[in-house]
């Protein structure tokens, strides 16, 4: 049986010990699919990839302001932990694992079924998306709640699960990955930037 849960957070753990820089007040788990991400002859692939913000990133910018928070304005100094790439080894677990619980057409989307009547995103992403999301948003709360970010930093971080945008599972993923508080403040500013209720 693969332990993909196991796998994510012995790479996840050794990453992130080795980050020395002092002002780190944000976590960076990047889930993000794309059509030219291609694998194992399926196309919109999934990748993974982790990093971090400084406040000396984000200057003096407001706690609630957008270039703190927003991925778009930081470093994207990602390290991949799953990459669409033959030599990564992580993919190659990630497709074995897809196989073992029966997640099949990987990167197929049916954009009919993703909007309700008012045209609001109800999808869950490419198929093999939500399944990744859901194992990586499980491996950021036991980071969190075994008191492994917060012993490394020493206070409390958040990690902030993202992709390029927050649609509903990406808000989801990070609040059950931080049921602690730990992204409390990240949460108020995407209500103060409109990206969520």
């Amino acid at each position: 049986m693969i332990d993909l849960q196991a796998y994510l957070e012995k790479k996840l753990k050794g990453i992130i010990s080795d980050w020395t820089e002092e002002d780190i007040y944000a976590i960076s788990f990047f889930v993000y699919a794309n059509e030219a991400y291609e694998y194992n002859g399926y196309s919109n692939v999934t990748q993974f990839s982790v990093s971090y913000n400084t406040e000396k990133d984000c200057g003096s910018s407001g706690e609630l302001s957008e270039e703190r928070w927003n991925y778009a304005f930081w470093r994207q100094n990602e390290i991949p932990i799953i990459e669409a790439d033959d030599g990564n080894e992580g993919i190659k677990i990630l497709f074995d694992w897809y196989e073992e619980n029966d997640v099949n057409n990987i990167g197929y989307e049916n954009y009919n079924a993703c909007y309700d009547n008012e045209m609001r995103y109800i999808g869950k992403g490419p198929s093999g998306y939500y399944e990744l999301l859901s194992e990586i948003t499980a491996v950021a709360k036991k980071l969190q709640d075994s008191g492994f970010v917060k012993n490394k930093f020493g206070r409390p971080i958040p990690i902030i699960i993202h992709d390029l945008e927050y649609p509903w599972y990406i808000i989801e993923a990070t609040k059950k990955a931080n049921s602690n508080g730990e992204a409390d403040m990240f949460f108020a500013a995407m209500k103060e930037l409109g990206f969520m209720d």
